[in-house]
């Protein structure tokens, strides 16, 4: 069953790396640049055949990747006006520009996809927690109470609510902060409350009932509603060796599941939320520069696709977010200024467009080959350190 999850990986990566060549491939023909051949893959050829346009379409041995290739592109001196170094500037730094663009095209309508099929990062309270002695172990009847109890019904969480921020943190992977993270922290404030009162020999039910409820900010309707969020106290006998204690447990007092937006809602934060997957990527390569960031925690080709599988394989609806993803950052890689890169391309002739000359098309093309074995280099160690450290 793994291989058919490891073939679905290779597909979607295959389909990503295309879709950026297919960029190339579209903005090049509509600009009139000659191409010589469309390739999905690299290696020998398996199947290949000449259009009407005489264009190569070519299939090859290798699934991981692919490439669009002009006429005259490594040339040093052609009198050749087709050839893609004699195109004018500003058309050739459209065609380096729209493998990335279309990339993240692809992760917009994929983020649409996400958030109105699954949703993702922002919570929508299913119900309040039941909690009785079937659903915890051990627990001593009656012993449920909440912090909860002096905050009116309508300042209190609701089934529907949309949780917006916390404690004044909006809810946002990108550009806010994590719900999970949120909650976690105020569990956290409370142990450390509860341990005070232990060591002080107070009452702890007292204590919990006059504990600090948090505020935050809930969608309720169409509606924004202040509303308080608490825990529940739960009394339970444990018994350890000989002797029975009792001891009290604390519960989040909600369950929720990811808001799923409706098309016109996801259509309107389609793009912010492909910036902010694009954001997320720029962060993590920030953190890995400056060494915040292990090496080993990133991968090439091989840990992406064992990354897609192991997702798919748990949940095949995660799926829907590492589309949009890997997307993003195939956009942010390929907009990078290293050489072999678009990025390092779209340089060099802006550089080009600024002096009215290019740089010496051999030394330009010999920065590329190096840097493109560098770059091979670098995705095999790093794919390399992935599975060992």
């Amino acid at each position: 069953m793994i291989i058919l999850y490891i073939i679905l990986a290779i597909a979607i990566l295959l389909l990503m790396v295309l879709i950026h060549e297919f960029g190339h491939y579209c903005i090049g023909r509509m600009l009139n640049f000659k191409i010589t051949e469309f390739s999905v893959g690299f290696g020998k050829a398996i199947f290949s055949r000449t259009n009407k346009r005489g264009e190569l379409i070519s299939l090859r041995i290798f699934p991981l990747g692919g490439y669009c290739a002009f006429a005259g592109e490594d040339e040093t001196n052609s009198d050749d006006k087709d050839a893609f170094t004699n195109q004018k500037p500003w058309k050739r730094i459209l065609v380096f520009l729209a493998g990335v663009t279309f990339n993240f095209a692809t992760a917009v309508i994929f983020s649409l996809i996400l958030l109105c099929t699954v949703g993702y990062d922002i919570p929508q309270v299913v119900n309040r927690i039941e909690i009785n002695s079937s659903t915890i172990e051990n627990m001593v009847d009656g012993s449920l109470n909440t912090n909860l109890e002096n905050v009116p019904q309508e300042q209190q969480l609701q089934a529907g609510d949309v949780i917006i921020s916390i404690n004044g943190e909006k809810i946002d992977f990108a550009y806010g902060s994590n719900y999970n993270d949120l909650i976690n922290a105020e569990i956290s404030d409370l142990n450390t409350f509860l341990s005070g009162v232990r060591e002080r020999g107070e009452d702890e039910v007292e204590a919990f009932k006059n504990y600090e409820t948090f505020p935050a900010v809930v969608r309720r309707g169409s509606e924004y509603v202040d509303v308080q969020l608490g825990f529940y106290q739960v009394q339970i006998e444990n018994s350890a060796e000989s002797e029975s204690e009792l001891v009290y447990s604390y519960y989040w007092d909600v369950n929720v599941k990811a808001y799923v937006h409706t098309f016109w809602e996801g259509l309107e934060r389609a793009v912010p939320f492909a910036f902010g997957l694009a954001w997320v990527v720029l962060k993590s390569l920030w953190l890995l520069i400056t060494f915040q960031l292990p090496i080993s925690s990133i991968g090439g080709p091989i840990t992406t696709i064992a990354t897609i599988a192991t997702y798919t394989q748990t949940n095949i609806s995660n799926i829907l977010i590492l589309i949009p993803l890997i997307s993003a950052n195939l956009a942010i890689f390929n907009a990078l200024p290293i050489p072999a890169l678009d990025g390092s391309h779209i340089v060099f002739t802006t550089i080009e467009a600024i002096r009215k000359k290019p740089i010496k098309r051999s030394t330009e093309n010999m920065i590329h080959t190096i840097g493109l074995f560098i770059l091979f280099g670098f995705v095999i160690l790093v794919d390399i350190l992935h599975f060992l450290l």
